[in-house]
């Protein structure tokens, strides 16, 4: 590594230039990147609900439907409305009580189930079928021309709705999200440096390695929102430390040796060794979320995982460039650092430690109960700002129809007429089923096939299926609908087998089951991951128990409190946060424990050695607790999307609560259990040494 580091250093203009080059292929790449706004397209592809969507698709030409409430119109206009909405590109079909019969025909011909489907009172409803996918681009601009034409009456509810509105507050608040994260971070590392201008660096630096980790991405094709919007302000909040350890190491070199090219040659190789044992942990955090099923796991793993590399590289060669470069004007800003010493604390942290350890196990039955019973939601509309128009268009479609949500069945097109017509009719007396639509329901005895637009009933059935649309008055992800759902499945799988139950509320559903069953593996893996690398690089047996005990129960407190604050948050917060606040956070106790098994070795007793470690490591967990905080609470503060806000004030308050467990309850836990500590870990000679340092105290005591 000392040969590099020393070619880092001749090569540092080299470095700089192409580095700055290679923003434009990055920013390249970035640009020609698909951002996917749907997060139910993460659903396992072999899934049945996965399965009829592609039928759908397929054979229907049906991809998406959203519904449309017209509210106050008379007949002609509503049906001129329609007219122009069937000329949007991708809109496969416009379904409104006109598509069943002529507008010379009276309404009250119509079946009074279909009537009413369509009408209440003040308003009217279509269905808008697409014959594009929910989330892909064409149907987001239908979405938005359909917006265009219709008038302040008119409102749309749907998956597709909530997916345009997600994109557009999504690309509005981004640059947001970036901007307030480098801003709260150049407070504190203006705090925590001792010069102006080195944060600069340290932004530009990352922010390179940023662009780089977004450019590559071109690679997956697309990414997930989510991703998009997290992954600049995750990557600064966990790569920071890097940028703060090289510059330290930089500085303590200088005070060998006057030649600054020699000093950051050695920051370097220091720098690299050090950040490799953090990184690793950080990277197990992200690539346990790729164990997901739920898909969105290995999207965001891989590329915050990626990001972490970018990282390092960036900060062991573009950094250093930079510093060397520029030193002139870094010295020009030097100032004292405004954080001060910490003396006096860690002597009172030491001698009360039993204290701490009591207050530990107080709160950890709480908070296990806490994160337990933590309420999540999986309802795609609640992440939404209420001034929304697909959040005003599902309020519409509740307050005027008492309808909170339509899905559709897939029936084997050659079931008998007598089977179809018992089977509609259990579905129709089903809890909660508001209508069932479809040309067996439609066309009976009272009401004849001639009557009936051939186009329609074309539109109805395949060569295969027949589609029925079911309406209930539940909401998505309810306990009510997912029980409806069952119920319905289990109907519909008695008269055919191969039936199929699709749409958001059935995929919906799916979601619920397998982030329950993703939650388990990712902490799992999590767990173990780092569990391994803690004894790899302490050589230690009992410590990984100890110090992944200390990071799971600030992620028990962390986790805990939405339940004692009455708080409902986001699935993917309870899914992710648990694994990310473990690889971002189990640094500082590895920074600690490190420090502490340096001085056992040296021969101190273990109040002593506890006493050095939490005094030379005080500082430096700190700053990194406070730049993993500054870089996800204001995004936390300000995101309309409860999803992205959620994730980030959960993220930004674990760091903190991490930081207060390690300096807190860590120290009691060396004074605890140093005796096994010491037989447990690997090539320690601590009783020699012990008795080494006192028989020198001994004699340094009679000489004076």
């Amino acid at each position: 590594m000392n040969k590099l580091s020393k070619l880092i250093v001749k090569l540092r203009y080299v470095i700089l230039i192409a580095a700055v080059a290679l923003l434009i292929p990055s920013a390249i790449g970035y640009f020609n990147t698909r951002v996917n706004y749907d997060i139910l397209t993460y659903l396992p592809e072999d899934i049945e609900t996965m399965k009829g969507q592609d039928i759908l698709l397929d054979q229907f030409g049906t991809g998406s439907f959203v519904l449309f409430v017209a509210e106050g119109m008379e007949e002609k206009d509503v049906a001129a409305l329609k007219t122009k909405i069937e000329n949007v590109d991708h809109v496969a079909n416009v379904l409104w009580y006109d598509s069943f019969m002529d507008l010379s025909v009276p309404m009250e011909m119509l079946p009074s189930k279909v009537y009413e489907a369509f009408n209440s009172d003040t308003a009217t409803m279509m269905f808008v079928i697409f014959d594009s996918g929910t989330s892909e681009d064409c149907t987001m601009d239908a979405i938005e021309e359909i917006r265009r034409i219709s008038d302040k009456q008119c409102f749309m509810s749907g998956m597709s709705a909530i997916v345009t509105d997600t994109k557009n507050l999504a690309m509005k608040e981004t640059p947001i999200y970036v901007g307030i994260a480098v801003l709260l971070a150049v407070i504190v590392l203006s705090l925590t440096m001792d010069s102006y201008l080195i944060p600069l660096f340290f932004l530009l630096s990352i922010g390179m390695a940023i662009v780089y980790n977004m450019g590559t991405n071109i690679f997956k094709g697309e990414i997930s929102f989510i991703t998009q919007s997290l992954s600049a302000v995750l990557q600064l909040g966990v790569t920071l430390d890097y940028s703060i350890f090289l510059w330290h190491s930089y500085q303590e070199e200088l005070e060998k040796t006057s030649d600054k090219k020699e000093a950051m040659a050695a920051a370097i190789s220091a720098t690299f060794q050090s950040v490799i044992g953090s990184s690793i942990t950080t990277v197990a955090g992200f690539v346990a979320l790729c164990f997901m099923s739920f898909t969105l796991g290995i999207d965001l793993g891989v590329v915050m995982a990626k990001g972490v590399v970018f990282g390092v590289i960036g900060c062991v060669t573009i950094l250093p460039s930079m510093i060397l470069i520029f030193d002139g004007l870094i010295e020009k800003t030097r100032h004292k650092p405004l954080m001060p010493e910490f003396e006096k604390l860690p002597k009172f942290i030491a001698k009360h430690y039993l204290a701490f350890f009591a207050i530990f196990l107080a709160l950890i039955f709480p908070a296990l109960y806490g994160n337990n019973h933590t309420k999540v939601y999986y309802d795609l509309t609640q992440t939404l700002p209420d001034s929304l128009e697909s959040v005003q268009g599902a309020n519409k479609v509740d307050e005027n129809f008492d309808m909170n949500s339509a899905y559709m069945l897939l029936v084997d097109k050659n079931l008998d007429t007598a089977s179809m017509n018992e089977m509609i009719s259990e579905l129709e007396n089903t809890d909660g089923i508001l209508s069932v639509l479809g040309e067996d329901s439609v066309v009976g005895p009272a009401f004849p096939r001639e009557f009936i637009p051939e186009d329609l009933l074309d539109d109805l059935q395949s060569d295969e299926w027949k589609m029925i649309l079911l309406t209930t008055d539940y909401k998505i992800a309810s306990d009510e609908i997912n029980a409806q759902i069952t119920e319905v499945n289990n109907i519909v799988k008695s008269y055919d087998p191969k039936a199929m139950v699709v749409g958001e509320a059935p995929c919906t559903k799916d979601l619920i089951s397998i982030t329950d069953h993703d939650f388990q593996v990712v902490n799992a893996v999590s767990i173990g991951l780092v569990f391994l690398i803690i004894a790899f690089v302490l050589k230690s047996a009992s410590l990984p128990f100890i110090l992944v005990a200390v990071i799971e129960f600030a992620i028990f407190v962390n986790m805990g409190l939405p339940y004692y604050t009455n708080t409902t948050i986001p699935f993917i917060s309870s899914v992710v946060i648990g694994t990310i606040q473990l690889g971002a956070t189990v640094d500082y106790a590895i920074l600690m424990t490190t420090r502490y098994l340096n001085e056992r070795n040296s021969g101190h007793d273990k109040k002593e050695a506890t006493l050095i470690a939490l005094s030379t490591s005080m500082k430096s967990v700190i700053v990194s607790a406070l730049s993993f905080f500054a870089a996800t609470f204001g995004v936390g503060l300000i995101s309309s999307i409860d999803m992205i806000g959620s994730l980030c004030m959960l993220m930004a308050r674990g760091a903190i609560i991490s930081m207060f467990t390690v300096l807190l309850v860590l120290p009691a836990m060396y004074m605890l259990f140093d005796g096994l500590i010491m037989k447990t870990t690997f090539g320690l000679n601590v009783e020699e040494k012990e008795h080494h340092h006192i028989a020198d105290m001994l004699h340094r005591h009679k000489v004076a």
